[in-house]
């Protein structure tokens, strides 16, 4: 018999059928035996009658968590025994057989809850079990469902889905690279990407003109807030467009999305507002302001563009640095600045960010295309031409061989999920992330490696006091 899943069971009335799935909660009534079963679809009430003898001694014995195969019949519940708040409250499955797959230890805390009074700790260490609930299973399909949309969405705008390396090259781009030891080159290093963002660049300059990609980034901070080591990105990049270009198709795709999969939610302006950094700033003391009419309304949306930020700022050396990227143009009215080296602070560039509900959802700008403009960027950091060419001649060949103007955009896709599933974190809506001191309790990393291992990488371990 071909197993049947659980939400399929209320157009199978009458009928015999096989369901699989772990036990949610036995109520042992002595002559009657309720169980509740789950799978990845729904849950059912199912009961054990004596008149089944070996169905109902098996059902005697089960515990929660185990994972049982169960045959049965459907039938529809009487009048006064349907359960209204659930979706198969109007059906059970009177128990004919029973099959234990599995048994379970007894879990180290509730599954059938929302587990929001669980210490994280306990939680993270055991997220096998954790995922089990259901308000996280509903944030993982629903992050699936979201991730298609966009897929299918850029797809048909004829974008290609390109994967880009993880094992890259060590550049300064801000954040600290996490780095990966070479054992075929002793003494060098890989590094891993915190972003797509000098792949997506090349691509354009190889002539792909729309690019996407569902993209792993890896920063190596300090801890601090709701920020987790690796993180995802909907990472996109456009050939031949202007601004107004990628904040549209961008626009029109979070439109269109929150209409088909959150149709419970309200966005507060369409189209979005635009802001200027300084407007933001000075009006709302914040790039990513938040501008809910009604902070209490969690199912309402503020989406705004923040756009026109300044390209440098002083660093604590008194050097100038990039605010958000080193590859982002200057407003074409700022090129001619940035040539000439001149009243740097006064430069503002193409950036434009994306803000809802006071998070950042995203940031992207057009991109420098052409060499020297590139190099003027490194150089107003400080950077002599030998070390400019050195981390980055790789790009500065790519955009003299014919690069076309471009730009593009990186979507954060936790916190947009965080935002939209009413979650208070974005560990909530990772299937496996790290605590906020980057560890992970369940794997037990980061571990120790053999001295094998060691000697065979050229590494020595020099232990610290921090």
């Amino acid at each position: 018999m071909k197993r049947t899943y659980i939400k399929e069971l209320k157009n199978k009335k009458g009928e015999e059928v096989k369901i699989a799935g772990w036990v949610d909660v036995r109520r042992d009534h002595g002559k009657i035996i309720f169980i509740d079963l789950r799978d990845m679809s729904g849950k059912v009430q199912m009961v054990a009658l004596p008149n089944h003898k070996e169905a109902h001694e098996a059902a005697g014995k089960v515990r929660s968590e185990w994972v049982l195969e169960i045959i049965g019949q459907v039938n529809q519940r009487p009048e006064k025994m349907i359960n209204k708040d659930e979706e198969l409250g109007e059906v059970e499955l009177e128990i004919t057989e029973i099959k234990v797959l599995n048994e379970a230890a007894t879990p180290v805390f509730e599954i059938s809850n929302n587990g929001r009074e669980v210490n994280e700790e306990t939680r993270l260490a055991h997220r096998y079990l954790d995922l089990r609930r259901n308000r996280l299973q509903k944030n993982l399909r629903m992050r699936h469902e979201v991730i298609r949309f966009f897929e299918n969405y850029l797809s048909d705008k004829n974008f290609t889905e390109i994967e880009t390396p993880l094992l890259t090259k060590s550049t300064p781009e801000g954040a600290r690279d996490f780095v990966v030891p070479s054992r075929l080159y002793n003494g060098k290093f890989y590094a891993l990407p915190q972003s797509p963002q000098q792949y997506k660049q090349l691509l354009m300059a190889a002539g792909m003109e729309k690019y996407f990609q569902i993209a792993k980034c890896l920063r190596d901070e300090d801890t601090r807030g709701d920020r987790q080591p690796e993180f995802t990105q909907l990472d996109l990049e456009m050939s031949f467009v202007e601004q107004k270009d990628v904040m549209n198709l961008v626009e029109e795709m979070l439109i269109k999305m929150i209409k088909k999969l959150y149709p419970q939610k309200k966005i507060q302006q369409i189209p979005f507002p635009v802001l200027t950094h300084k407007e933001a700033m000075e009006k709302y003391n914040s790039d990513k302001p938040d501008l809910r009419k009604d902070k209490n309304n969690s199912n309402l949306l503020a989406f705004c563009w923040v756009i026109d930020f300044p390209f440098f700022e002083k660093d604590k050396n008194g050097g100038w640095t990039f605010i958000h990227n080193p590859f982002s143009a200057p407003k074409s009215e700022h090129m001619e600045m940035l040539m000439k080296k001149e009243n740097i602070g006064e430069i503002l560039t193409t950036q434009y960010d994306i803000a809802l509900n006071g998070f950042e959802a995203g940031g992207g700008s057009v991109r420098n295309h052409k060499t020297e403009a590139l190099e003027k960027v490194f150089e107003i950091m400080g950077f002599e031409k030998e070390k400019i060419w050195q981390d980055f001649g790789h790009m500065l060949k790519a955009f003299s061989s014919g690069t076309p103007p471009h730009g593009g955009i990186a979507l954060g896709l936790d916190r947009l999920m965080m935002i939209l599933q009413n979650e208070p974190n974005i560990r909530e809506v990772i299937a496996f992330p790290k605590t906020g001191d980057v560890r992970d309790p369940m794997m037990d990393s980061p571990s120790e490696i053999s001295k094998e291992q060691l000697a065979e990488l050229g590494i020595q371990i020099k232990k610290f006091n921090k």
